[in-house]
């Protein structure tokens, strides 16, 4: 029997950005990532129908997690108009991405040396899963998330609805 499920898999978070040299610092020197790609996408009719900006020119690099996941960064040239947006967690259109990471104080270090900021205070799931939200200096929100044990799942203590 076809599945209905007409998604396969996820290719990519994309992410915004002022400037790609200053992204890659933060996500490959700061957060480890490697750099699989950077490339001009350019202008275009064909550029402008994929993103839906007129007069738009384009660069991006592709970052790569450990684990895999692709965070593609995007760092547009025109139009002149752009604008920074930096919205609170429970704006709606916020985004965040979270990390498992191994030790969340060491992290939080790093990326507030980095210029990113605490949300708050570090939280203990009930599971034990230590969990902080922080934001970057251009409006990107990350959540790290260090798990109680190995094999732990984060979600493990959230519930299906219904």
């Amino acid at each position: 029997m076809p599945s209905s499920n007409l998604v396969l898999d996820t290719q990519h978070v994309g992410l915004t950005v002022t400037s790609l040299d200053t992204a890659l610092e933060f996500w490959c020197g700061v957060m480890g990532f490697d750099l699989a790609a950077r490339r001009s996408l350019g202008s275009g009719p064909s550029m402008e129908n994929i993103v839906g900006v007129p007069s738009v020119d384009l660069d991006i690099a592709i970052v790569v997690a450990p684990g895999g996941l692709r965070i593609e960064l995007l760092e547009y040239l025109s139009p002149d108009d752009r604008q920074v947006y930096r919205p609170r967690s429970c704006d709606v259109g916020s985004v965040h991405v979270a990390f498992g990471v191994s030790d969340l104080e060491q992290m939080l270090t790093r990326v507030e040396a980095a210029g990113w900021n605490r949300l708050g205070v570090p939280q203990s799931l009930p599971n034990g899963t230590r969990v902080m939200y922080v934001r970057g200096p251009e409006g990107h929100t990350l959540e790290f998330m260090q798990l109680a044990s190995p094999g732990d799942t984060p979600t493990s203590d959230f519930r299906a609805a219904g």
